[in-house]
């Protein structure tokens, strides 16, 4: 089971991951074919490095090299699979994933110009050359989609998996069920005032004609994309907070808007590029201190909330009317069933003392760049015990499903590669 498992993951990595290599190599020769398809070393060595660097490994463990090589030749044989079956994706499908992934990799290298240097070529050309190979990649994910994302397990199917493996499935480990109310300080007045006049300052000098992006790269305070001259890259709709969102999507192409304040402090913002459902823009931040007085004022007000619930109000409708995390407070704060040694230390420091009941006083909690206080409800607690039926159904069928989309993946993989031509060159 573990070695389809793990094979079934690479395959997953080579196809999610764009086959871009991290350095521009000269053609050596081909390991392998599919079709009339060639795989080179030098993409071999590229596609290898990418995958010890996202699973964090040692280079010179032993079967990597073998491992990659049979992802791309898997991932070539479904391309090959999915032009025979008619899979077709769009070119703004293509545009999107490709300039997705090429800020994915300019955020690990550092900048767009240190990218431009590893590659030995104007990020244009980069573009160009890679565009056929991420159009490649997304015709295996949908074939890969159709094939197997409606994949569905019945009760009894569960029951003979756990009857086959029950003696090998891991010990679940101690788990707690937690909710939380969260609050952000609000920006002292005195430093908002400041950082606006700032701000304003600097939409002045842009009216006047001054270079957005060279101020971006002297005064803006958002450390991963003021070297780019605050380039945020191709994003789509949802994915930027509330506020900026609405600013940006109501920009015309180079127009620059007003001053924009989030939780993240106060923007300028400029349209670059509106395509479909996705905008490419840059940003100028500046972050509003937090004063003492503010973080008094959170600390109370959440004091008093968990007052009120330890008096008997419902901690639920408590977190929908007060909690600004967006992510849980329709739900009343819900966090659901963690791993409690896998909790971030900043959480474990609150939870692990509490009993079932009980609720945390005020914490810190850090938030990305920024911070907010919150209470923590300990809802349940469940001691470490051997997987079963009866406790853990959920986890079961999870693992059961996901073995049996492993086990017909590799059923239709094997079935592919009976039909269609490969080799590994020695």
């Amino acid at each position: 089971m573990d070695r389809v498992v793990v094979r079934f993951v690479c395959v997953c990595v080579a196809l999610i991951a764009c086959a871009l290599p991290l350095t521009a190599q000269v053609l050596d020769r081909i390991v392998a074919v599919v079709e009339n398809e060639p795989i080179l070393e030098s993409d071999l060595n590229a596609q290898i490095q990418f995958f010890v660097m996202s699973n964090r490994m040692d280079p010179k463990s032993p079967g990597i090299r073998d491992q990659v090589l049979q992802s791309m030749i898997n991932e070539k044989l479904i391309v090959a699979k999915a032009i025979e079956d008619s899979v077709t994706v769009t070119d703004e499908e293509v545009q999107q994933q490709l300039e997705a992934s090429i800020q994915q990799r300019v955020q690990q290298v550092g900048s767009e110009a240190r990218l431009e240097e590893m590659y030995g070529m104007p990020l244009s050309r980069i573009k160009r050359e890679y565009r056929d190979e991420m159009r490649k990649n997304l015709l295996a994910q949908k074939l890969q989609q159709q094939r197997f994302g409606t994949t569905q397990i019945g009760r009894f199917e569960v029951e003979e998996f756990y009857s086959t493996y029950r003696d090998s499935l891991p010990r679940v480990p101690e788990e707690v069920e937690l909710s939380h109310i969260y609050l952000k300080p609000g920006f002292g007045v005195r430093e908002k005032a400041a950082a606006r006049a700032h701000m304003q300052a600097l939409l002045d000098s842009i009216h006047a004609g001054v270079d957005f992006a060279e101020l971006a790269k002297r005064h803006s305070e958002d450390p991963g994309s003021a070297p780019q001259g605050g380039n945020l890259g191709l994003v789509r709709r949802g994915q930027f907070v509330k506020e900026f969102e609405s600013a940006v999507f109501g920009l015309n192409e180079g127009q620059v808007s007003g001053i924009v304040e989030t939780e993240l402090g106060l923007h300028l913002i400029q349209l670059l590029e509106r395509r479909g459902d996705a905008v490419r823009a840059r940003h100028i931040l500046l972050r509003i201190q937090r004063t003492e007085s503010s973080d008094s004022t959170t600390i109370v007000l959440l004091d008093s909330i968990r007052t009120a619930a330890l008096n008997g109000a419902d901690f639920g409708l408590l977190a929908k009317k007060y909690s600004e995390d967006k992510e849980t407070n329709l739900i009343g704060g819900m966090l659901g069933s963690l791993d409690l040694e896998q909790l971030d230390k900043s959480w474990y420091s609150v939870v692990a003392p509490l009993k079932p009941g009980e609720i945390s006083k005020p914490e810190k909690l850090p938030v990305g760049n920024s911070y907010g206080y919150h209470i923590v409800l300990l809802r349940k607690r469940t001691s470490p015990h051997p997987m079963t039926i009866e406790t853990d159904y959920g986890k079961i069928e999870t693992m059961a499903l996901n073995y049996k989309r492993t086990k017909d993946y590799q059923g239709w993989l094997d079935e592919i590669k009976s039909r269609i031509y490969w080799k590994i060159y020695p």
